[in-house]
């Protein structure tokens, strides 16, 4: 497909038609078509009404999608080549404030990369609140290669300013429809686009190298050491690729702290440096901890992660296997399909909808919550499958909640990761 639009792009596209009220924030983990989309929404609107920059000096238009992915080449983006600083920022700021004084519509700024920037949410807060002071009908997007940013600055400076539009990795919808991917490509080469729009993915040597080098050390390195002091960067790198190891199954703090070492030191993580560590993790998209549900947040925070690899292209490369092998292993596939359905559900749910639950020996896979509505889910990847007293278990604890079962005999697994977490939350 040489053109495909997410649907956040009709999201951001209804919002820039309405008054100018809040600063649009687009975030989401690295490499998941924050930039296209934005371009993409931008080309729909007339040139005099627009301008993007981008506080990304260094990469330029490196990380641009090809054209199979974004199909962009109707209009031309660049960096400016100056030094992104707050006096660079003011500076665009001022420009796209000349150019909506002659616009006869509401303008469009769109600052790319802007946790680049320091002090960036001080500089932009100022700015924003001087143009509502003077009423100017321009609407502002902020883009950022990690959720971190909305910790970073958004939830100081510029409380109650912005609204959120939440990009995660792709679905297998998505997938589909843009590419053709199958269920069996997408359990195991997941929710990255940029290696199946150009095909690297059928030399799987090189996919997994893009994946290691151009995905998960830039995530790390840029999304987390560059924005949050991590004083143990070895132990969170130890700590990804076990969590990708891992996926699906339940560790205890202290177990997973014995695991990691540093080569130097020798000493062993401690299990608050662990919480921390693996809550970076998640907001940077790549390995999440699900805590436990038991209707109390206390001991949902106390509990024993479940470890989720956040886009199964990170499961993948961590296990060793190939397309081929991973297939034919009737055991780690079903790692594959629980670990895709729980990735489902936190990326298009958001962490605070998801945990899971377990008492004793039995055990939920999935729990989405919120508020009164509960629903538990249980993944059976293979024929035949496994008994699951959990799910009378927990209806038991807890009446009224919806229980489901994914996969053989159950919802099929293309039917679940078609429609988000919030449809199985409150269907009836």
């Amino acid at each position: 497909m040489d053109y495909y639009q997410r649907p956040q792009a009709g999201t951001l596209l209804n919002r820039l038609d309405e008054p100018v009220r809040w600063i649009h924030i687009v975030a989401g983990p690295r490499r998941v078509g924050k930039t296209t989309l934005v371009r993409q929404v931008l080309n729909e609107l007339p040139a005099q009404r627009r301008l993007y920059v981008s506080a990304d000096q260094t990469e330029g238009m490196a990380g641009s999608p090809t054209s199979a992915f974004a199909a962009l080449a109707t209009t031309a983006f660049a960096a400016t080549g100056e030094k992104a600083d707050a006096a660079w920022l003011i500076r665009q700021w001022q420009e796209a404030r000349l150019q909506a004084s002659r616009a006869s519509m509401p303008f469009v700024l769109a600052i790319d990369e802007v946790q680049k920037i320091p002090r960036w949410s001080d500089t932009v807060k100022g700015l924003w609140d001087a143009d509502r002071a003077a009423g100017l009908p321009m609407h502002v997007i902020l883009l950022g290669s990690s959720p971190l940013l909305v910790q970073d600055g958004l939830t100081e400076s510029l409380m109650g300013r912005f609204e959120p539009i939440r990009m995660g990795h792709w679905s297998y919808e998505e997938m589909h429809t843009a590419f053709g991917l199958s269920l069996d490509e997408y359990l195991y080469f997941g929710g990255y686009p940029e290696p199946i729009a150009t095909g690297l993915y059928r030399e799987e040597s090189r996919w997994r190298t893009f994946v290691t080098d151009s995905l998960i050390e830039p995530s790390i390195s840029k999304d987390i050491f560059d924005l949050e002091r991590v004083d143990r960067q070895s132990l969170l790198k130890q700590l990804f690729w076990l969590g990708c190891n891992y996926a699906g199954q339940i560790l205890a703090l202290d177990n997973i702290a014995q695991n990691l070492r540093e080569k130097n030191e020798g000493s062993e993580a401690h299990t608050g440096t662990v919480a921390k560590y693996l809550d970076l993790l998640g907001k940077a998209g790549l390995v999440a901890g699900l805590q436990k549900y038991s209707g109390s947040m206390l001991r949902q925070r106390t509990s024993s992660p479940k470890l989720l690899a956040l886009n199964n292209a990170l499961m993948a490369v961590a296990s060793g296997y190939d397309f081929a092998a991973a297939r034919a292993d009737r055991s780690f596939r079903g790692r594959l399909v629980e670990n895709a359905v729980g990735a489902h559900l936190y990326n298009s749910g958001g962490p605070s909808m998801l945990t899971y639950w377990r008492k004793g020996k039995l055990e939920i896979d999935f729990v989405l919550a919120r508020g009164r509505l509960v629903t538990a889910i249980e993944v059976k990847s293979g024929k035949g499958g496994r008994s699951m007293p959990g799910l009378a278990a927990f209806a038991a604890a807890y009446p009224g909640s919806k229980r489901l079962v994914v996969g053989e005999g159950g919802i099929p697994l293309v039917e679940f990761l078609s429609e988000p977490a919030e449809h199985w939350l409150t269907m009836q």
